[in-house]
This record gives structure tokens, C-alpha cells and sequence, in this order.
């Protein structure tokens, strides 16, 4: 008769410690979770940021004679919707925002799309004088703008296109940054193996831009768009030369004429500017979320 013989139990297994768990975790691609510190640092900045914008709201809400006391105020006042309400009537800013909102898209979308197959073929394909042209584009960066606006106008006034949006539109569609940064984004993000691989399977230069490029600097295109959304919003020396006669101005031009008097209203200029900055934070908003998922997307593919 056999007997069995039974083993003595294991030994149970150490957990390791909650710090050593952690180090492991995030080696593994786990989430890093922050400390106090890092939470405190992050708030500080976030009030910092977010100040100027409470602080215009706040003096939208208030009159001249407050605004000019010391110290200023630190509160909303009872007149806040009062002044957007005239700020938005004298200012005609409904007008004024979908001339902005067309100027803007146009010049974002059309700049991201140029610069994009730009900065591919000075990235990846060979050609004559490739370097060259490169330096060239790079140079107009360090141009001033200013230094074009009069033969800019003297064009403009031959075209017939004073007090017209495409007078706006037209010289914001290539950006010599924009290719810049595309080309450097190419350079690190698409390999060459990809190309070659696409050509090998028979795909025209055309849809090796479609289907390969377009795909890979998404994240890139992304953050350019906002930018470039940004600076066309914003802009005002141009539109304001080229476009004052037609009372259908972009939304800084309109701004300029609020508030005019001999008593400058102070009150309705920061109600101007409140509502001249919402578009953007509204933009932002709807997009940044994916913005910043496709810049993280793209930093762990490479």
C-alpha cells in the first residue's frame, strides 16, 4: 500500500511594496499619478492663466469711475450683460463674426493644407535646389510684415478688391512657419520605409499625400490649425487698412471703434474684448480634447 505524500504549503509570495508597485506600473505604461506638490503647481498656474480673463469680465461689469479707483475691483458688478448687450449692437459683432469666423477657417484650413504637403516634399523627396528653396522660406520669417503692406495695398487697389474679404483672405494663405513646422514634424514622424512601402504597392505621389502622409501628421496639422485659427482671429493691422468703408469689418476692427468719445468708455472696451475672446475659448474647447490626444498619439507612435 503507497501512501501519498503531501507537500509542506508554499510560502506565500511577498507583496512588494506600494512604491515599488508603482515604479513597476509606470514602466509598464501604467498612468503616473501626481503629488500634492505637482496638484499645487498646476492650480497656482491655472489661476494665473485664468485671471486676465475674470479680471476683464470683472471690468466689464463695472463703470469708469470705479475702474479708476485704487485699488481696482476684485468683484463682478450689476452691469456685466448690460454692456455686451451694447458692445455686441454698437459694435455690430454678429457681422463681424462670421466675417472673422470665414476669413479665419479659410486661412486655418488652407495653410494646413498647403504646409502639409510643403513640408513633406522638402522632408522626404530629393529634387534640384531643395535646400536652397528651403533657406529661402525660412528667410521670409525673419521679414517684418509691416515691410509688405504697401505694395500688399497697391495690389488690393488694382484688383478692385478694397473693403472686400478676399482682400483679407488672399495674402493669408501660405505661411512660411507653418511649412517650417510641418517639414520638421515629417522629418522625425514618417519614415521612409512607409513611402517606399507605398510606392513598391504601386501608390502615385498623390495618394502616398492622402493616405500616408495626411494620416501620420494629423496631430501635427491639429495644433497648426489652431494656431494659425488663432492668428487670423486675432489679427488687426491688415483688415483694419482694407477694410473700414463697407461696415462689415472682422472682429478686431469692430472692437477699435467701441468706446470712442471724449471720456473713453473703459467698461464697454473690456465688454468688447470679453466677447472677442469667447469664439476662441468656445473653439478651444470643442477641440482641444482631441488636439491634445492627437499630440500624445503622435508622440507615443514615435
Amino acid at each position: 500500500m503507497t501512501s501519498t505524500l503531501t507537500k509542506p504549503p508554499a510560502d506565500p509570495v511577498p507583496t512588494p511594496p506600494r512604491r515599488a508597485r508603482r515604479a513597476k506600473a509606470d514602466r509598464a505604461g501604467g498612468q503616473l499619478h501626481a503629488g500634492p506638490l505637482a496638484y499645487g503647481i498646476l492650480a497656482l498656474l491655472t489661476v494665473v492663466s485664468l485671471f486676465p480673463l475674470v479680471w476683464t469680465a470683472i471690468a466689464a461689469s463695472r463703470d469708469n469711475q470705479r475702474l479708476a479707483q485704487t485699488p481696482p475691483p476684485f468683484w463682478f458688478g450689476a452691469n456685466l450683460f448690460d454692456k455686451l448687450q451694447i458692445a455686441w449692437v454698437d459694435a455690430n459683432l454678429g457681422e463681424a463674426f462670421l466675417n472673422t469666423t470665414l476669413v479665419a477657417g479659410t486661412s486655418a484650413l488652407t495653410i494646413v493644407f498647403l504646409s502639409t504637403i510643403a513640408g513633406f516634399a522638402f522632408a522626404k523627396l530629393r529634387f534640384k535646389g531643395r535646400n536652397a528653396l528651403l533657406l529661402i522660406v525660412i528667410g521670409t520669417m525673419t521679414v517684418p510684415p509691416q515691410l509688405s503692406i504697401i505694395p500688399l495695398y497697391m495690389m488690393v487697389a488694382k484688383l478692385d478688391w478694397s473693403d472686400q474679404l478676399q482682400a483679407v483672405i488672399l495674402p493669408s494663405l501660405v505661411n512660411a512657419f507653418g511649412v517650417f513646422f510641418m517639414r520638421q514634424y515629417l522629418l522625425q514622424a514618417l519614415p521612409d520605409e512607409i513611402i517606399e512601402a507605398a510606392r513598391v504597392d504601386g501608390a502615385s505621389s498623390w495618394r502616398v499625400v492622402w493616405h500616408v502622409v495626411f494620416p501620420v501628421a494629423r496631430p501635427a496639422m491639429a495644433v497648426l490649425g489652431m494656431l494659425m485659427f488663432v492668428q487670423a482671429w486675432n489679427d488687426f493691422l491688415w483688415p483694419f487698412l482694407v477694410l473700414t468703408q463697407n461696415g462689415s469689418p472682422t472682429v478686431q476692427v469692430a472692437l477699435a471703434g467701441l468706446g470712442r468719445g471724449y471720456t473713453p468708455d473703459q467698461a464697454l472696451i473690456m465688454a468688447g474684448a470679453l466677447l472677442g475672446t469667447l469664439p476662441l475659448l468656445l473653439v478651444f474647447a470643442v477641440f482641444g480634447k482631441q488636439i491634445v490626444g492627437g499630440i500624445m498619439q503622435g508622440a507615443v507612435k514615435g
